[in-house]
């Protein structure tokens, strides 16, 4: 299970450089992808860890394809307007947003770990704080049986 959990984190870290570069530089995982850039990655990321190739394929897919619903997911839990948080971090949202949305066999707590965990790496010093508020906010939504805990009004989730 940890070396299928290792090569998930690292199909995500692989995932969130993609993004971010499509983010800053305008480029879109099809150009990356059809310049073989991202193919670097595939089976090792940047920092020498194993890639689950299959499951950054997917993901890098569906971030793209459903960027503007994952940023309208978003939005309601942001302390701030979307076009003003960071590159790094609104990659790393997107990429978790994914997940609690369309990947419900990852557990929402995993998801979220995996977000902080990719904050602190890439992002600024505190933008660990931020992802992992959002995320747990929009877990609440997208997994309200999952989380089993109460929503922002009081009110009591199913566990």
């Amino acid at each position: 299970m940890s070396g299928t959990r290792n090569r998930r984190s690292g199909a995500r870290r692989c995932v969130v450089q993609i993004l971010y570069r499509w983010l800053v530089a305008g480029e879109t995982p099809e150009r990356l992808d059809a310049a073989a850039e991202w193919q670097a990655l595939a089976g090792m990321d940047a920092t020498g860890g194993p890639v689950d190739e299959a499951y950054f394929r997917e993901l890098l897919a569906e971030t793209h394809a459903h960027a503007r619903e994952l940023d309208e997911l978003l939005v309601p839990h942001l302390d701030r307007p979307l076009a003003e948080v960071d590159s790094v971090e609104r990659a790393i949202l997107r990429l978790g947003a994914c997940e609690l949305a369309r990947h419900h066999e990852v557990p929402f707590r995993v998801v979220i770990n995996e977000a902080v965990e990719l904050a602190k790496r890439f992002g600024a010093e505190q933008s660990h704080r931020f992802v992992n508020g959002v995320l747990d906010k929009l877990a609440l939504e997208l997994r309200p049986l999952e989380t089993g805990r109460k929503d922002e009004h009081g009110q009591s989730r199913p566990a």
